[in-house]
């Protein structure tokens, strides 16, 4: 589910981006605040969901792989 919700985020944020520079050409400064914001968003997104996958344990540690349901490195 966390590849899903990164890639809509990073959607979000790229778009807030070119928001802000096509406001910055046009001197449009509704559009800019529009781009921060998107960009505002899409951040907090991010981070809510590091918080909801650290409080479930899901950690994207790839060293976590080798290792069992006890925390042993398996091998």
């Amino acid at each position: 589910m966390g590849t899903v919700d990164d890639a809509k985020h990073k959607a979000e944020e790229l778009i807030g981006k070119a928001k802000e520079k096509v406001g910055d050409a046009t001197d449009n400064h509704s559009l800019q605040a529009e781009g921060l914001a998107d960009q505002a968003k899409a951040k907090l997104g991010q981070a809510g969901d590091d918080v909801r996958d650290a409080l479930r344990g899901r950690d994207d540690d790839p060293a976590d792989e080798n290792r069992t349901d006890e925390g042993r490195l398996a091998g």
